[in-house]
């Protein structure tokens, strides 16, 4: 697809535009955390293909009713998901294996803000592909980077900033716990640049219909049953790269 096609001619150098803590996901995890400055590595072979995951050959499309038994509500750590309603999704944004267009290495992550797809490249050409919903945030940042840290039910602190423009939100100053409501969703995933944050995330999100689309706000919002397949298939320090 050309958009992937000239990823190189994005990849000049790093943009932080925007990233002035206007969204949900520009706030460091709560949760104690160990992180290390690593160098970034070499790109982790992906873990296995999960059972759930049953759409095969090539074509990226198949019927809705193949992907009922992917998103189905789901009790995960105490927390009752409600089903995606996958019939009125479109199917483009559903999870599937497709032919991989990146031309990465397997276990590398693949961002599309043009087409709103994320790749996770597997082996044998072939990728799994998830349809992902945008913020501004989401559209700030290009180039490559590692998953500093992972997180499951993160709680959200919304910055001040954000309090400010709506005051409602001042209960949640020190913090949103866990949850279906949450706007970090299931799992979350920190992307970091040589050491540093780039306040960029990989997020669940409670607003199924988001996705496929821009927001107001945000990075990089998935199905929640998506983020968690996504969360359990990479470790940390997988590389990045949004284009």
């Amino acid at each position: 697809m050309s958009s992937l096609v000239s990823r190189r001619s994005l990849l000049t150098g790093l943009s932080l535009v925007g990233v002035s803590a206007i969204s949900a996901c520009a706030q460091l995890p709560r949760q104690p955390i160990a992180a290390a400055n690593l160098p970034m590595p070499a790109p982790a072979e992906p873990m296995h293909e999960k059972a759930p995951v049953e759409v095969a050959g090539t074509d990226p499309v198949a019927a809705p009713s193949g992907y009922a038994g992917m998103y189905d509500a789901v009790d995960d750590g105490g927390h009752a998901l409600p089903a995606i309603p996958v019939a009125k999704v479109d199917e483009r944004f559903l999870r599937q294996i497709v032919d991989d267009p990146t031309g990465e290495l397997p276990g590398m992550i693949v961002v599309n803000t043009t087409d709103k797809y994320l790749y996770l490249v597997l082996k044998d050409g072939k990728a799994m592909r998830y349809g992902v919903g945008l913020g501004r945030q989401g559209y700030s940042w290009k180039g490559r980077a590692i998953v500093q840290w992972k997180r499951k039910w993160p709680t959200w602190t919304p910055p001040s900033a954000m309090i400010r423009r709506d005051p409602k939100l001042e209960k949640w100053r020190q913090g949103m716990q866990p949850g279906v409501s949450n706007p970090l969703g299931s799992r979350a995933l920190y992307i970091f640049k040589d050491g540093v944050d780039t306040l960029y995330r990989i997020h669940g999100s409670p607003d199924w219909k988001s996705i496929g689309k821009s927001a107001s706000s945000g990075c990089v919002r998935m199905f929640n049953q998506d983020v968690i397949d996504l969360y359990d298939r990479v470790p940390a320090k997988t590389t990045l790269l949004v284009i």
